[in-house]
């Protein structure tokens, strides 16, 4: 499909159709990055948008291992340090 750049102020803009914009889950806010010379828009995600889902398999994933003898597993914490 092809877009004209549109004149706005100093700037420069396309008008995207409705389908794609309902295709793409696009809403008000939407970010934008260059890949290869090319202009990408994708729907904006809040931080950390995701990050629960993956803390719980990572949870699961370790649940039979306990995290913190793994790491203080040496001759220091064993035999020199005191608690």
């Amino acid at each position: 499909m092809k877009a004209e750049l549109i004149r706005i102020g100093n700037s420069r803009g396309i008008r995207i159709p409705k389908p794609i914009i309902e295709q793409c889950r696009l809403g008000d806010t939407v970010d934008l990055r260059i890949e290869d010379d090319c202009l990408i828009i994708s729907p904006q995600h809040k931080p950390r948008e995701g990050w629960d889902k993956v803390l719980r398999r990572a949870a699961a994933a370790t649940a039979h291992e306990p995290l913190l003898d793994s790491v203080l597993d040496d001759d220091f914490d064993r035999e020199e340090w005191t608690w």
